[in-house]
């Protein structure tokens, strides 16, 4: 099977990076930085406007009616700009919610037990295969409280609601009144999946993005008269990041060709992996002022320990991939034993 990206892909992904090169600089980075991480409402439209959120949707519904593995490119790029919000909530609920695929609502997700994200700003949360609006969603978020995100990018409130108990809850239209159906478990699922996969794709966009970063600072910094980028160590660094990031792409790319979750499980493993110990790597490549507040590289390791909890994390992709093999018939001779936490991570959106 060809996994190369087509003509009308690449396009499209360089069609994204150009545009968040416009509308998401690092001055506006660090601008979202300094206000907490709360929503630019504008850039969200823009985001809508783009299509971003509505890619998936048939035309016939005012969507550009693209599959998953062009949704897994625009979401590449959002993760290599470190863009904020509850993008892939919102990805999800475009034609679920009202305004959704046009960027005007922002629609954050319950993951779990996990701290919401973005809650506070949220005009409907994601529940399963169903969403919380109007009087239910204010209840809701009357209840939450805030707690302290690892991510200065990403705001989290704590519900002290599971997914299931919210679920029961999961209203639309006059208050008492049901008038969101049952959805089937599968297709609660299907949506759990194509969330981490998209979780998946950011943490790519990270990977390679700090993978670049560190190549290009150890090709300018000098030490001792040379560019640090010539010592073995550095090297050796920078080719295990690659190494890294690459695998991880292979993996993300098919998953979203074929939507399989056993793939989906290793996908999110191999990117986790490689934003989280790609951006460690990049921070020491740069050195002391690779801690520093100034420099970005932080942010990038603090968001990739947030999404590597969220929707699917280490141990539950782990025991989805033993489950795989342990349903799949056994080499004669072989033998397999089945194979992350954080600090508070939250959802990841």
């Amino acid at each position: 099977m060809d996994f190369q990206l087509s003509d009308d892909q690449r396009a499209l992904r360089s069609g994204m990076r150009d545009l968040l090169d416009a509308v998401f600089d690092r001055g506006r980075l660090r601008a979202a930085v300094e206000r907490g991480g709360a929503l630019d409402r504008s850039l969200w439209r823009e985001l809508g406007a783009a299509g971003f959120f509505a890619l998936r949707l048939p035309e016939e519904a005012g969507g550009v009616g693209l599959g998953l593995p062009e949704a897994v490119l625009l979401f590449e790029e959002a993760g290599r700009a470190l863009l904020p919000g509850p993008l892939v909530a919102t990805h999800l609920a475009a034609g679920l919610v009202k305004g959704a695929a046009e960027g005007e609502a922002v629609v954050t997700a319950l993951d779990g037990d996990l701290p919401v994200a973005h809650l506070a700003e949220a005009d409907a949360v994601l529940v399963g295969a169903d969403a919380l609006v109007g009087e239910p969603l204010r209840a809701f978020v009357a209840a939450a409280r805030p707690v302290r995100s690892m991510d200065p990018l990403t705001p989290l409130h704590r519900t002290g609601v599971s997914t299931g108990a919210a679920g029961a809850r999961a209203v639309s239209g006059p208050a008492g009144t049901r008038a969101v159906t049952e959805r089937t478990t599968a297709h609660a699922e299907r949506i759990r999946f194509e969330g981490a996969l998209l979780i998946a794709a950011e943490q790519l966009g990270s990977a390679a993005r700090t993978t670049e970063t560190a190549v290009q600072h150890a090709g300018d910094r000098q030490q001792f008269g040379s560019p640090i980028g010539s010592f073995q160590a550095v090297k050796h660094l920078c080719a295990d990041m690659l190494a890294r990031t690459e695998p991880a792409r292979a993996a993300v790319y098919a998953a979203a060709v074929t939507g399989d979750p056993v793939e989906i499980a290793a996908a999110k493993l191999l990117a986790d992996e490689a934003a989280v110990r790609n951006a460690r790597d990049c921070l020491q490549i740069h050195g002391g002022m690779g801690f520093t507040w100034e420099a970005d590289v932080h942010l990038h390791l603090k968001r990739a320990w947030l999404r590597a909890a969220a929707r699917l994390d280490g141990a539950a992709a782990e025991e989805l991939l033993a489950a795989g093999l342990g349903a799949a018939r056994p080499h004669s001779g072989s033998s397999a034993a089945p194979g992350g936490g954080a600090p508070e991570a939250g959802g990841g959106g």
